[in-house]
């Protein structure tokens, strides 16, 4: 478990800067970082980290669509992670 803890750290960072990074481009008018890409990184173990980032950063608050998945992508992980502590609960007796 602290391995999944750890990686959902630094994949949170990762998201972050990735945000960071989209947001910084959006405003100049630049290449952009995909949704997609975004949205697999928030997969990956990203999820804490995007929902802090475009709270912080207010990116990608606007849109609905993105808000939804990105909200399902941390509403899965949450899930993964009670169904996790609750199986090693009953493991430990």
């Amino acid at each position: 478990m602290l391995m999944l803890a750890g990686a959902t750290l630094v994949g949170g960072i990762v998201v972050a800067a990735a945000l960071w990074f989209d947001k910084g481009r959006a405003r100049r008018g630049g290449w952009r970082v995909s949704e997609r890409t975004l949205h697999t990184m928030e997969l990956c173990g990203g999820w804490l980290g995007s929902l802090i980032a475009r709270r912080v950063l207010r990116h990608k608050s606007r849109k609905s669509s993105y808000r939804l998945a990105a909200g399902a992508i941390a509403a899965l992980h949450v899930a993964a992670w009670v169904a996790l502590i609750g199986w090693a609960a009953l493991a430990n007796g």
